[in-house]
């Protein structure tokens, strides 16, 4: 083997870690599958802190722990560790049949109590899980074999649809008391597909498959996950044949490396939207400014030339695909109307107003770029926008201290398409999750979150949204395409939530 610069390029930090894993050594050994994968794994509890709500990892965490309800690739929701579930006595009850037959990764039964003990830790403010208030709304649990019923404490209208959404994982209870956070971290067990058998934090993460797995024995014996923040090493990762599999690279580099011989491809519409959050502080507390920034992005200019087409230009928090999606809403690319908002609060191109907006560089495909080209509009109209490059795992935790800069690009996934997923954690000023805290918009969501009349509860959520967009409280951009490339000898199943599953790579033919 030959190193060279494009080489040590193309392995990174983490296949240097791993050492074996130079070019081809992943086709070398059979059964194996390496991802050069576009963030770190900050921490192994699927349930607590500011990694449990991010949505980059789950396809992570989905590969060793498994959900209370799984999602079908297309986001049809199918049993998961919980083979039935539903309400009872006019939503004053929940009744839950627990899947009989798994076991742990160290072969310890799995049982109701895992389930019961699970959402018990995940409703207990001390335990640190981001939806706390949202488990916290079941009690009284109760077990006969395994069924599970509980009292319904207050309604929460999304409730089944957050156990199969973020922090919605089963762990084991036994295990977890038995070692402690500490011991979990170090050796974590769940039900899931594979099992870990080596975890280098910020190189590398190697799976070895469940022989027991209860969905069925996955394909590759081995999966090793590079973590390779950077997009230009995962297309060199992909093209030197370090690794099998890559994600989320610059839509050009797609269509080049597709066209090769020996690589294939998917590009599929994802439920993430990426979207500027504003921070209620100067001088986003001034509306002129705020509408003027959104009226000044050609988002239609921004998909045709940054992203080549792939992308959906959208206005609102909803995607097509999300229940309380409306398509009147619209706030037009209007540079004149832009340029007279700043003129009312005595800004222009002579005078401008100046903030900072922060983004990630490489996480999705030309997320960096895309704030270029944005800040190059605005300035046109009388917006000086000073670029700071941030971690994802930097924004998580920006955004929980509510010390975000008066911008901030990020990329919001909501893979069950609930508004109060996207909309309503995304702008409750109480929520963990926003950083806008203005009044209007407490009074107006706060009645949705216990809203039991569907048709009403979606109705008022348009109504937000609506409110949102005239007033630019938000800043959506696009829906995003996600790109994956692949040995062309692979068969990868993309799943619109934009999780990667190794468990769902099959050798093709």
């Amino acid at each position: 083997m030959i190193l060279n610069r494009r080489t040590l390029m193309g392995t990174g930090a983490a296949g240097l870690a791993l050492g074996v894993l130079a070019p081809g050594a992943a086709r070398a050994q059979a059964g194996s599958l390496t991802i050069a994968y576009n963030v770190n794994l900050p921490s192994w509890d699927p349930t607590v802190g500011p990694s449990a709500v991010n949505p980059t990892i789950q396809g992570i965490y989905q590969s060793v722990f498994d959900q209370y309800i799984a999602q079908a690739p297309n986001l049809d929701f199918e049993p998961g560790l919980i083979t039935e579930w539903g309400w009872t006595g006019g939503n004053s009850g929940i009744r839950m049949v627990v899947r009989e037959g798994v076991t742990w990764h160290n072969g310890d039964p799995f049982t109701a109590e895992d389930v019961v003990w699970s959402l018990e830790r995940a409703g207990d403010p001390d335990t640190g899980n981001p939806i706390q208030f949202v488990w916290s709304k079941v009690g009284n649990y109760r077990i006969n074999g395994n069924v599970i019923t509980a009292d319904v404490l207050e309604f929460e209208p999304t409730l089944f649809k957050w156990m199969g959404f973020l922090t919605g994982y089963v762990l084991p209870k036994n295990y977890h008391e038995r070692v402690g956070a500490a011991g979990f971290e170090a050796a974590p067990v769940g039900t899931g597909p594979y099992m870990v058998e080596r975890f280098e934090r910020n190189a590398f993460l190697r799976l070895r498959a469940n022989p027991n797995y209860w969905g069925g024995v996955p394909e590759f014996e081995t999966v090793t996950l590079k973590f390779v923040t950077d997009a230009s090493s995962r297309v060199a990762e992909i093209e030197s044949g370090a690794s099998d599999i890559t994600l989320e690279i610059p839509y050009e580099e797609f269509d080049r490396l597709t066209a090769r011989p020996g690589l294939a491809g998917t590009t599929t519409p994802v439920s993430d939207i990426g979207m500027i959050f504003l921070n209620d502080v100067e001088p986003m507390t001034d509306p002129n400014v705020r509408r003027a920034m959104a009226h000044a992005i050609d988002k239609e200019l921004i998909v045709e030339r940054l992203l080549e087409g792939y992308g959906v230009p959208i206005d609102t928090l909803q995607t097509p695909q999300y229940a309380a999606f409306d398509p009147s809403i619209s706030v037009p690319y209007d540079p004149r109307r832009a340029a007279e908002l700043l003129a009312a609060s005595g800004y222009g191109p002579d005078n401008p107003v100046r903030f900072t907006i922060q983004t990630t560089r490489g996480f999705k495909p030309k997320d960096y770029e895309m704030i270029l080209a944005i800040v190059g509009l605005w300035r046109r109209v009388g917006i000086e926008a000073e670029v700071e490059v941030y971690e994802i795992a930097k924004h998580f935790e920006l955004r929980a201290a509510d010390q975000l800069a008066p911008a901030a690009f990020y990329n919001w996934g909501n893979s069950v398409g609930d508004p109060a997923t996207s909309t309503g954690f995304a702008m409750f000023g109480p929520s963990p999750h926003s950083v806008w805290d203005g009044q209007e918009m407490i009074d107006m969501i706060g009645p949705l979150w216990g809203e039991a009349d569907e048709a009403a509860r979606i109705e008022g959520y348009k109504a937000v949204d609506r409110r949102i967009a005239e007033d630019a409280l938000v800043i959506p951009l696009i829906q995003y395409v996600q790109p994956i490339v692949h040995r062309a000898d692979l068969a990868v199943t993309p799943h619109v939530s934009g999780a990667l599953h190794p468990h769902r790579v099959r050798n093709a033919g």
